[in-house]
């Protein structure tokens, strides 16, 4: 069965070494591998000192690239996507095909990627698709995307139905305004279908794993563990972390070893953050890692482990459960602190919100009608209890 890869963590950590590592190691057991930038700054061709582009391009037996170029996706492979979103803003007086081809909608150049990926492990051409991703922040709106573009869809296809279908006469009449039309909200459904598999695609661990990179520097041990945690809010499957560039003992300089001493007090951080799930080690080279000479000593020195591309994985991101008087809903928030915690109740859905993230999550119909009761925060986990009536006992 075919795998994705995502690696992803702070700019500037060596992702890109790390992807490159994953794909020459995996292509080295002669499986057919696909490394893919869907970093708009590219520079996998410059790790291979060979020219990347947006087409799939073959190095050496069982190993390609792909530089993925949302824009070039758009006109090419994808051309009805951003017109269909566009057309369900209607029109005042301006036609959408004046537009013209290279304009895209803010925000869809992921979508876009993303889209491109799953066709990519959906044609069964490649056993493992490895993609080199963006920085931690831009990974995150990258993967939460099909989740927030299906939650609207879903939201707004009903209720937009109804509502084109009663108002376009007056909105052309009174306004000269063009709502969308029913073609529109075809492709509109259509499109949820496919935000709905991708969906189902990268959160399950049969299909999609995360990993995420790292250096033993405050600032990115602090972000490295609010990045797992958010990942984890939003039910992807981590399995790996990799810390970059550390510094060999007894270098004979003091500026050195009073380097190595502050690496190795985040390094206990980071390996106590990171209980369930493997670290792996990475030297810092004395030469930078360019050409597959370097990348294949990369791959002898931190990849040899047998299971690189087979590890374990939690799937208890989310967990209901039947209690006293109604249900519990538990969410892994490894590192979390329970004052950036917000939940709401909002229908059927309860939204929670963890500094500048918000993840709206549909309830089961059993909790309909059911009052949020209480939300704790405790040992990486946030539990959230609801009363239903007519439940007194468990079970």
């Amino acid at each position: 069965m075919s795998r994705i890869f995502i690696i992803t963590g702070k700019g500037g950590v060596g992702k890109t070494s790390v992807a490159a590592a994953h794909a020459v190691r995996s292509a080295q057991e002669g499986v057919n591998t696909l490394l893919v930038s869907a970093d708009m700054a590219h520079n996998l061709g410059d790790i291979f000192q060979t020219r990347a582009g947006g087409h799939v391009q073959q190095i050496r037996p069982c190993l390609s690239l792909l530089e993925l170029d949302p824009y070039m996706l758009m006109r090419e492979e994808y051309p009805n996507i951003n017109k269909t979103i566009a057309n369900l803003s209607g029109s005042v007086g301006l036609a959408v095909d004046s537009i013209g081809d290279s304009y895209m909608i803010p925000g869809l150049e992921n979508l876009f990627s993303l889209l491109k990926i799953r066709d990519l492990y959906l044609s069964g051409e490649y056993e493992r698709i490895i993609v080199d991703c963006a920085p931690t922040g831009e990974t995150l709106s990258l993967l939460k995307l099909p989740e927030l573009l299906s939650w609207y869809v879903e939201k707004f296809s009903p209720v937009g139905r109804t509502l084109t279908r009663v108002l376009t006469p007056v909105a052309r009449l009174r306004y000269k305004m063009e709502l969308p039309d029913q073609q529109a909200m075809d492709e509109l459904g259509q499109l949820y279908t496919k935000l709905v598999r991708l969906q189902d695609l990268l959160k399950n661990p049969d299909s999609c794993r995360v990993r995420l990179v790292c250096i033993p520097e405050r600032m990115v041990v602090e972000e490295t563990r609010r990045s797992y945690m958010y990942l984890n809010l939003y039910h992807y499957p981590v399995d790996g972390v990799f810390i970059n560039r550390i510094l060999p003992e007894h270098t004979g300089s003091s500026f050195m070893e009073n380097w190595q001493k502050i690496q190795s007090g985040y390094l206990e951080e980071l390996e106590s953050v990171f209980t369930q799930i493997p670290v792996t080690r990475i030297p810092w080279f004395s030469e930078e890692i360019r050409g597959m000479e370097a990348v294949e000593r990369l791959c002898r020195t931190a990849f040899a482990d047998k299971d690189l591309f087979d590890r374990p994985v939690r799937t208890d991101n989310e967990i209901y459960a039947p209690i006293e008087g109604g249900y519990s809903l538990t969410i892994l928030v490894p590192g979390a602190d329970r004052k950036d915690v917000e939940v709401f109740k909002r229908d059927m859905d309860v939204d929670i919100r963890i500094r500048n993230y918000l993840r709206s999550i549909p309830l089961p119909g059993v909790l309909r009608g059911a009052q949020m009761t209480s939300a704790v925060v405790e040992d990486g986990k946030l539990t959230i209890c609801f009363a239903v009536k007519d439940r007194e006992t468990v079970g």
